[in-house]
């Protein structure tokens, strides 16, 4: 059976602080991008960058609320056969956008991306690797989730790992 197999949710966030702190003196890297199977091709822009402040009740009733920096991401190929974005133009983009927009460096950083004429998907970071060749900013998948029932998972899950037991458990 070849069924499609989705990947498990996974909490993974980064902040944009983080991510250009790690970047950081390290401009001439070039600054790839993996999401899903795909590597970003050289000639990715960045389309648009938006500060949200988010105030939400969720399927439970509960109230929440936080600061996100959104990255639109155009996936496309160069026009010619350089290399992809370095983390210093990246950075650069990010430091135009904030004299014209406060952007909060503990905001949760989200990248949007897709390629012309797909739809666009939404990620949050996974890693980013920084070699002597490159920087690679790894994106993991945001699922959606019912956030009481995520929340009561956790918190069963951590319940039974410090429970006493006469069993050896393997948890946690």
């Amino acid at each position: 059976m070849n069924a499609h197999a989705t990947p498990p949710y996974v909490e993974v966030e980064s902040t944009l602080g983080a991510v250009l702190a790690r970047l950081a003196g390290r401009d001439e890297l070039p600054l790839s991008i993996e999401y899903g199977e795909r590597v970003v091709q050289a000639g990715y822009h960045i389309t648009e960058v938006k500060a949200g402040s988010f105030v939400t009740l969720d399927c439970g009733g509960n109230p929440d609320a936080w600061q996100e920096t959104v990255l639109q991401v155009e996936d496309i190929p160069a026009n010619d056969d350089r290399r992809a974005m370095t983390a210093g133009k990246f950075r650069a983009i990010l430091a135009q956008v904030e004299n014209k927009v406060r952007l909060d460096h503990d905001a949760r950083l989200t990248i949007e991306i897709g390629r012309p004429g797909e739809a666009m998907q939404v990620f949050d970071i996974a890693h980013l690797s920084i070699g002597e060749d490159a920087a690679v900013l790894s994106l993991g998948v945001r699922a959606a989730i019912c956030k009481p029932r995520h929340r009561a998972e956790q918190e069963a899950a951590a319940a039974s790992c410090s429970a006493p037991s006469s069993k050896t458990r393997g948890c946690c």
